[in-house]
């Protein structure tokens, strides 16, 4: 009895063992590759070359010039934002050294104060005791007996 067993497909092994086994596939080994031939098969027209070059870069141009543009404005405008960055923290700090200043000066003032009542109070001492020396000069004095 025969039985009849179909021709395996194309790019299918069935040699001796030893090699590839029968029936697995075989990559590359049919002669030729998807690629092959690509380049006769489709003639470089640089014309069309050409049409398509233009014809990418209207479709594309556009939005990459707008794209340009937005990322133009936006590094300006980041420029701009750091820059009042910078200006509001100096007027925090002229405003932190303001307070500053007006404690400086109402402690002086308090200081200056304090000093001249000093000075008055001293006076006020220096007089009483002048007066006190002079009141002692006028008082009689008894006479020493001898």
């Amino acid at each position: 009895m025969s039985v009849s067993v179909p021709p395996p497909p194309d790019g299918v092994l069935t040699g001796p063992p030893g090699r590839p086994e029968a029936g697995e596939p075989t990559l590359g080994l049919s002669g030729t590759s998807p690629d092959e031939g690509l380049a006769e098969d489709l003639p470089a027209d640089d014309r069309a070359v050409g049409q398509l070059a233009e014809g990418l870069l209207s479709r594309y141009l556009p939005d990459l010039q707008r794209s340009k543009q937005a990322l133009q404005e936006l590094t300006q405008n980041q420029a701009i934002l750091d820059t009042l960055e910078q200006e509001i923290s100096k007027f925090k700090e002229s405003k932190h050294y303001h307070t500053k200043l007006v404690n400086i000066r109402k402690e002086m003032l308090i200081a200056l104060k304090l000093q001249q009542k000093r000075q008055k109070e001293e006076l006020e001492r220096e007089q009483q005791q002048e007066e006190f020396e002079r009141e002692k000069q006028l008082t009689a004095k008894p006479a020493k007996r001898m």
